[in-house]
């Protein structure tokens, strides 16, 4: 027979009190009840549960484990209604998110959602430096960027590792490369992004590191429309490698000469969060454990 919580309670009471009379004050029932409580586990398990020792009830060894199994039934039971407070809690209400890149944090987004389809989300698209401010003047609650500086700051769960590449239309010439260096992109016509973005900031970096200085065919002020321009054969353009979930052929290329990878973290400022924000970095813990970006198609 499995134990009630009223036992659980009168065995841990009287194992912390060291009487019947004191357990029984300290849980609100009375002495007797105490003392049938303990009688009953004591038949239920056929061993003694207490020994007296100079007026004290003293655990036996089968006591003390009862009663730690019995500390982590308790635990349990109260990590069970934490989530299930969460879930009622997450069943509405309004989350506000920053996105430098449209993936993969739109594929996380899409995660969460699946989860918690009560929740509205309100996304706000920026460049890098627009999304760090609209976090730290709390106008979203959360941002997702690669590339995020140290910054005591700001709490981060890392979602995945990635490197700004060039892309280029299939029929460009330079496609047929698994890999370019500066020398070889400097010859060509180049799309730039405008300042404030972190991916043309590493592309500037790995210029000046091989002494170039490419004048680009033109200077744009979102990733999409560097997108849409090598779609359009205008030139060739940089990107996070998994900054879009897009099926279409534009091929990605490695650049020698570019910063490693590095993490695409979603954060926010320290201090205590809310339900929703605690529910949304859980959920960021569970796309970076299980790889997510790699069921997500036409990042090749």
């Amino acid at each position: 027979m499995k134990p009630s919580p009223a036992a659980r309670r009168a065995l841990q009471a009287v194992a912390l009190k060291g009487s019947y009379a004191a357990a029984a004050r300290s849980v609100g029932v009375s002495q007797p009840a105490i003392t049938q409580q303990i009688r009953e586990l004591e038949r239920q398990s056929g061993a003694i549960l207490f020994e007296r020792c100079d007026g004290r009830l003293i655990p036996t060894p089968f006591c003390s484990e009862l009663v730690g199994l019995f500390e982590e039934i308790e635990h349990l039971e109260a990590r069970a209604e934490q989530v299930l407070a969460r879930r009622r809690a997450t069943s509405s209400g309004l989350l506000r998110i920053g996105l430098g890149n449209a993936m993969p944090g739109m594929a996380l987004i899409g995660a969460f959602q699946r989860g918690y389809p009560g929740v509205q989300i309100e996304v706000v698209s920026h460049d890098y430096a627009g999304i760090i401010d609209a976090v730290v003047e709390r106008r979203v609650d959360i941002g997702i960027l690669p590339n995020l500086p140290p910054d005591q700051r700001f709490e981060r769960e890392t979602l995945i590792e990635q490197e700004v590449v060039a892309i280029a239309h299939p029929g460009d010439p330079i496609a047929r490369f698994d890999n370019v260096d500066c020398q070889q992109l400097a010859r060509l016509p180049l799309l730039f992004r405008s300042s404030g973005s972190s991916t043309q900031r590493l592309v500037d970096s790995a210029f000046r590191k091989a002494g170039l200085s490419p004048r680009p065919r033109l200077v744009l002020d979102t990733r999409d429309a560097v997108y849409e321009a090598v779609v359009n054969r205008m030139g060739i353009g940089f990107m996070w490698r998994h900054g879009t979930g897009r099926t279409d052929a534009i091929r990605r290329i490695s650049v020698i000469g570019i910063a490693p990878p590095c993490a695409e973290s979603v954060f926010r400022l320290q201090g205590p969060a809310d339900i929703l924000v605690t529910a949304f970095f859980a959920a960021a813990r569970a796309f970076h454990r299980d790889g997510r970006v790699n069921a997500i198609s036409g990042l090749g």
